[in-house]
Formats: C-alpha cells, sequence, structure tokens
C-alpha cells in the first residue's frame, strides 16, 4: 500500500492563497480598524466639535459594514486566512514564554510602580511637583509602564494572572533548595 496517495496530500483550499479578493478583504478590513485614527488628528486641522462628534457616530456605523463587507470579499478561506497572518504576526512578536529572574523582578517594578502611585496619588497629589497640570500625562506614562512591565514578565506570567480568575486553579509553589 502507498505512503501518499492523492487522498493524503493537503488540499490546495487547507492552505488559502492570497488571491485579489482576500487581499481586497483585507484592505477592507484595515481600513475599518484604522479609522479611529483620525479622530485626534480632526481637531488638530481645524474641524469642529460638532462635526468630530458627528464623524464619529457615522466612523462607528460605517466600520462595522466595511468589516462585513471584508468577510464577504474575502470569503471563508480568506476570513482563514488573514485571521492566520494576524494571529501568526501577534504571537511571533509576543513575549517570550519564560524570562530570567532579573528580567522578571525588573517586570515586576514596572507594573507595582504605576499600581502604587495610582493608589497614593490622591493622598500625596501635593507633593508631587507639577501633577495638578498634568494629571493626564501621569496617568498615560503610567499605563505605558504597567503594559511594558506586564510584556517584560514573559508569557509564564499571563498564564499565572490568567490563574485569577479560574476557579479551580491552584499555586504551585516550587521547593526552596536546602541550604548547604
Amino acid at each position: 500500500m502507498e505512503a501518499n496517495t492523492k487522498e493524503d496530500a493537503p488540499t490546495e483550499s487547507a492552505v488559502p492563497k492570497a488571491g485579489w479578493r482576500i487581499k481586497i478583504g483585507f484592505a477592507t478590513f484595515i481600513a475599518s480598524v484604522a479609522w479611529p485614527i483620525l479622530l485626534p488628528i480632526l481637531p488638530m486641522i481645524g474641524v469642529s466639535t460638532r462635526s468630530v462628534a458627528a464623524f464619529t457616530g457615522v466612523m462607528v456605523v460605517v466600520a462595522e459594514v466595511m468589516m462585513l463587507a471584508a468577510a464577504a470579499i474575502a470569503g471563508k478561506d480568506g476570513f482563514a486566512y488573514i485571521k492566520q497572518r494576524i494571529f501568526g504576526f501577534i504571537k511571533s512578536h509576543g513575549p517570550p514564554q519564560v524570562v530570567s529572574a532579573a528580567r522578571y523582578k525588573t517586570g515586576l517594578v514596572m507594573i507595582s510602580l504605576p499600581l502604587l502611585y495610582a493608589f497614593l496619588s490622591p493622598y500625596l497629589a501635593k507633593y508631587i511637583p507639577g501633577w495638578a497640570g498634568y494629571r493626564v500625562v501621569y496617568a498615560l506614562a503610567g499605563d505605558i509602564l504597567l503594559l511594558a512591565g506586564l510584556i517584560v514578565l514573559g508569557g509564564n506570567f499571563w498564564d499565572k494572572l490568567r490563574s485569577l480568575f479560574i476557579h479551580e486553579a491552584v499555586a504551585v509553589i516550587p521547593a526552596k533548595p536546602a541550604a548547604s
């Protein structure tokens, strides 16, 4: 009996190719997701607040229609291709699963500082220079530091964080090495 028959070979539909329909569907999908980039730019170029609000309302509806159109244009194979490309890119550029002890401690400090700041800032605001005028800047810097810390901590930390929300999860603490 032959090992490789025609039935065993992968079909061409199993691995979609980027034809013109998939490319147009992907471009439509990207355009529907990229619309919000225009929102902060509009007031800078002199568009009135009323017009920005109207544009935002229309944008929400148009973005949804564009996503549906992208799915219809690309089809089932195209959607699978787009999903594979997007999640493959995210996975390849994501945090490593295991990190060194120094990197782990650095990440813990990075996520602890913004949390500590958020907890203490109402009590210590008068001692923080420029806090009243730059609250948004401090908050944004803290958010960026928190997100960067989560990336620095690596994939194992994401599993630990996820286990907080699973009732059946059990912490496994490694035994300390015996002192010699």
